[in-house]
């Protein structure tokens, strides 16, 4: 395979190129891309350090794939040129997930979507992947038809920033200095911000707005209800997702441990309930407190965790590519 990587300097870059490696894939060149500000920067990649490179006329030439990290501008601007290019672009961004030409896809959900693409496939948002891993199992004992879910999202899902912000704050108030807010609205250390993404005129974030709209297109369900509230929560890495849901018929914690148990990529977690740090630096979604819903009649209520760098991004997205390798025609 011969691979590029746009915003390869960035978080989900740099796992992408991880993930690559660890997989072992056959890959016979792999082009890095990231700004102006790195340019005679290199990567390591297999024991080798690979240079960074610009986007640039002709740059996506002889490529099969290109994994994308950047922004929705970004990931609009090179678009076109990865199509004039005659590469499959699989992108991060929420920049084409709800176009009807472009395929949303989880492999292990809806795999085969992939091979209906036109040259774009869109990677979903990290908390509908984790989540809709955890569910997955249940729609396919009945279609789900109502959801409430609350997420606990790491503060790596807004980048390497993130991270920064978070250790910053966290010593700012340990010495008494002055707090700065640049990349959260709000203090994020010892602190939750219910507010991820803009608000529509319901109220709604358009991050809360992506469960729903992608948990649909996914699941091939288009008459799932959804009611999601998106929390950031002071953790580093891994976002956990509490899920309420009712489908179109009982169904017992039995069924639902049994199914989740024959899912791939997903686990009930042996010691009772899974946290955000057992989730980490690994690919596994996993699902705890699985217990009977005394809301919904027949619905059932559960607690899930997984790596939003890894599977909730990065790794979803060299999975999409691997489907499509293997599934050539």
């Amino acid at each position: 395979m011969r691979i590029g990587i746009l915003g390869a300097t960035g978080a989900v870059g740099r796992q992408m190129i991880q993930c690559i490696e660890e997989r072992n894939l056959d890959v016979e060149e792999l082009r890095l891309f990231a700004s102006e500000r790195s340019l005679g920067k290199t990567l390591p990649f297999k024991g080798e350090e690979i240079p960074l490179r610009i986007v640039e006329e002709g740059c996506f030439e002889n490529l099969d794939y290109v994994l994308g990290a950047v922004s929705n501008a970004l990931s609009k601007e090179y678009a076109p040129m990865i199509h004039k290019a005659g590469a499959v672009y699989i992108d991060n961004s929420s920049a084409f997930r709800l176009e009807d030409a472009v395929p949303l896809v989880v492999p292990e959900i809806n795999g085969e979507d992939a091979l209906k693409h036109e040259g774009i496939i869109a990677n979903p948002n990290c908390s509908t992947i984790i989540t809709l891993m955890a569910v997955a199992a249940i729609q396919k004992i009945s279609p789900i038809k109502t959801m409430v879910a609350s997420t606990y999202q790491a503060v790596s899902g807004a980048g390497i920033g993130g991270f920064g912000e978070l250790t910053s704050q966290v010593q700012g108030v340990l010495n008494g200095k002055e707090i700065e807010c640049n990349v959260f609205p709000k203090q994020i250390a010892f602190n939750c911000i219910p507010m991820i993404g803009s608000l529509n005129e319901d109220g709604i974030t358009s991050e809360e707005a992506k469960m729903q709209n992608e948990g649909r297109k996914i699941l091939h369900n288009p008459n799932l209800k959804v009611s999601c509230t998106c929390v950031r929560v002071p953790v580093y890495r891994s976002h956990s997702i509490s899920v309420s849901l009712q489908c179109e018929k009982a169904i017992t914690v039995e069924e639902v441990e049994a199914a989740i148990q024959n899912f791939e990529g997903v686990e009930v977690f042996k010691d009772g309930f899974p946290t955000p740090l057992e989730s980490s630096n690994q690919d596994i979604v996993y699902v705890g407190r699985i217990r009977e819903d005394v809301v919904f009649d027949g619905g059932i209520t559960l607690w899930c965790c997984g790596d939003q760098v890894r599977k909730g991004a990065a790794t979803n997205a060299v999975q999409i590519m691997e489907y499509l390798d293997t599934h050539k025609v």
